[in-house]
């Protein structure tokens, strides 16, 4: 069971920054988008009903500011009311926050995530394989292309070199090559938030979780600010065929974003961002603990490069994204038998934290254990309709 204070999920300045969040009204019978101040939350979804026309605003976090909104609460007894054991459902509880906004995600960022896609290719998902796999990828490609810039002419010459060695793989292609993998994570609007369950696929027996930074980015292509995400990933439906990549990514509460957004002020910046360094912790029932990270300052492709590929004119997105960055963070520790790696086991609690961002925690459970998503993008037409808030 997960107990959630504010000191547990909050950023380390606490309500300094510009926060938004959703918050599930029962009253209302559907979402507010919210602004998380020192004094309270407050319902600001009658000027902007959705979290995405608030990143539509030319100045979202001024424009935040100078919206009052109506006080609904104190954030700690929120918070303490949205893990799903005990939830009083008269009561408030936290979403993700994020709404409209489509929600992608860019692959294969880290050099050291990068080769732990090939040895999942070439391990066809058999965790066993993977150690002996990875020491003769390494020996073939080494385990630094930190300093390697993709698309560059470096990067092409390594590319052939790998080719006549038949080291190459599709994950070293977007990894290396000119063309960054940005793929769609989830539907729009069906993330978790922080206290929420995360969701597996039940047929899935080698996972982890990926702690990674989302940009939120306007239908203008403006990055307007960041959360925190776990991009949940089935490594064994992956590593059997890339073509397996919608199943091994994109199940009942697999896309897990909070806990709040952080929008761009003079307090956080996209620089704040290209430094930040993301922890991640997982705590199971059976005593097992695993730590990681991620840096930011490591990865592949700025930021901006990614949402370039992302959005343009061959592609637009009216409402506006979510873009999660990728993970350096690659689990390799065993947590069972010797050789066979980390996966998940029920009730295992994953937090992903940055110091900027706070915490985002989940507890995971079988996607058809978590609670199910029915509150689509025309439940909450209707719902705003009904509110006269549209």
């Amino acid at each position: 069971m997960i107990t959630l204070t504010p000191g547990d999920v909050l950023p380390e300045d606490g309500a300094a920054g510009t926060l938004v969040g959703r918050v599930w009204l029962p009253q209302a019978g559907g979402p507010a988008v919210v602004a998380v101040r020192n004094d309270g939350v407050f319902d600001v979804s009658a000027q902007f009903p959705t979290v995405s026309a608030l990143c539509e605003q030319q100045d979202p976090a001024a424009a935040l500011r100078e919206t009052r909104g109506e006080r609904i609460g104190d954030f700690d007894a929120i918070l303490a009311n949205t893990p799903p054991d005990g939830r009083n459902g008269q009561k408030p509880h936290l979403l993700a926050p994020v709404d409209l906004q489509v929600l992608k995600a860019a692959g294969v960022t880290f050099a050291i995530s990068m080769l732990e896609r090939v040895i999942e290719e070439r391990a066809r998902g058999n965790p066993a394989s993977a150690e002996a796999i990875r020491k003769e990828v390494v020996s073939l490609v080494g385990d630094d292309f930190s300093k390697l810039k993709p698309g560059s002419s470096e990067a092409m010459k390594l590319k052939q070199v790998l080719i006549e060695q038949n080291a190459w793989s599709q994950y070293l292609e977007v990894g290396i090559g000119p063309d960054a993998e940005v793929f769609t994570k989830a539907p729009t609007l069906s993330s978790v938030g922080t206290g929420m369950d995360a969701g597996l696929h039940p047929k899935s027996t080698w996972n982890n979780p990926e702690p990674e930074v989302v940009l939120v980015v306007s239908s203008g292509g403006k990055i307007v600010g960041a959360a925190l995400g776990n991009d949940v990933n089935l490594r064994d439906f992956e590593g059997r065929s890339a073509l397996l990549l919608s199943k091994a990514k994109d199940n009942n509460a697999s896309c897990a974003i909070g806990p709040l957004l952080r929008l761009f002020d003079d307090t956080f910046s996209l620089d704040d961002v290209r430094k930040m360094d993301v922890g991640l912790t997982v705590k199971g029932a059976d005593g097992f603990v695993l730590e990681g990270h991620s840096s930011i300052g490591k990865i592949s492709r700025d930021p901006t490069d990614l949402v370039a590929q992302t959005i343009g004119p061959v592609h637009q997105y009216p409402d506006g994204f979510a873009l999660f960055l990728g993970t350096m963070f690659a689990p390799v520790k065993d947590r069972d038998a010797p050789g066979q790696g980390f996966t998940h086991k029920r009730d295992d609690i994953v937090t992903i934290a940055a110091p900027e961002l706070g915490k985002l925690v989940n507890r995971m459970r079988n996607s058809d254990e978590c609670e199910p998503w029915t509150f689509g993008v025309g439940a909450l037409m209707k719902n705003l309709a009904r509110r006269k808030v549209l």
